[in-house]
């Protein structure tokens, strides 16, 4: 699944917004950090709520979305879990 991505200032960050917001609530916000330089880093929201947060920088911006694209597929096969 690709999200369409809108830059987001100051901070260059990048958001991705899943096509149908009633259904699927959840943003994928990636960022730069400045420890260490270069280095990215993503969070998950529901409704506008932190849902969770990359653990590790990511040395690109591709591989940071692909980690957050992963967590949300966890996520969604975890729902009947009660996880998210």
């Amino acid at each position: 699944m690709r999200l369409p991505r809108v830059e987001m200032n100051p901070f260059r960050a990048y958001m991705g917004v899943m096509a149908d917001n009633t259904s699927t609530p959840y943003t994928i916000e990636i960022s730069p950090i400045t420890k260490p330089a270069g280095q990215f880093q993503w969070a998950i929201r529901r409704n506008g709520k932190l849902i969770e947060r990359s653990d590790r920088p990511h040395p690109t911006e591709a591989k940071a979305e692909a980690s957050a694209l992963a967590a949300v597929e966890r996520s969604m096969h975890s729902a009947g879990t009660g996880r998210w």
